[in-house]
């Protein structure tokens, strides 16, 4: 039994190639601390940066794909990102052995993955940059994830910094390709 991890710039396709596949998600993404959580990183907008890989709980997030790993389950959080807060738990299940970690944060646990012997392979999914911006932007305002103009200015600098984004996945050992490459690689 192995995790896969996804990795990619926000608005990517990790959640969609998750969904696509029907595997067991866990979502990185419900590690994030609570906003009120002491000592979270600001960003130059004066909000919590929530880019910022110390807004994020990488010890949990490894501790559940171990759990996963060992056992077929775990109890999980549930992130509420409009909210900025975990707003309960819920039971993970892997029956068949295999499935997807996916978030943003995704390489920061790889090395960590890997060294514990969790690791099934690592993938950053990447396609042309304004792609990504606007199908975040899209998804991010029809779940009310933040309030518009922060979205778009978040977007507009998320979209800025992609390059170094996949950089630094691939520099963790994540393969670069687009969605439907990984796509066709997983369900092989």
């Amino acid at each position: 039994m192995g995790v896969v991890i996804v990795a990619g710039p926000s608005g990517s396709g990790k959640s969609h190639l998750a969904a696509v596949l029907d595997w067991p998600v866990l979502r990185l993404d419900d590690f994030y601390r609570d906003a009120d959580d002491p000592g979270m990183p600001r960003s130059s907008l004066g909000i919590v940066d929530w880019d910022d890989p110390a807004s994020w709980s990488a010890v949990d997030a490894v501790g559940a794909i171990a759990e996963l790993c060992a056992s077929g389950s775990a109890e999980v959080p549930v992130y509420d990102i409009a909210a900025s807060r975990r707003t309960g738990t819920q039971v993970l299940a892997v029956p068949h052995g295999r499935f997807i970690a996916e978030g943003l944060f995704a390489p920061v646990i790889v090395d960590a993955c890997r060294e514990a012997g969790l690791l099934e392979v690592a993938i950053c999914l990447h396609r042309p940059r304004m792609i990504t911006f606007v199908l975040r932007l899209v998804r991010d305002l029809r779940e009310g994830r933040k309030a518009p103009w922060v979205l778009v200015r978040r977007g507009w600098r998320l979209m800025q910094d992609e390059p170094r984004i996949v950089a630094e996945a691939v520099a963790h050992g994540c393969v670069p390709m687009s969605p439907r490459a990984a796509r066709r690689l997983l369900a092989g």
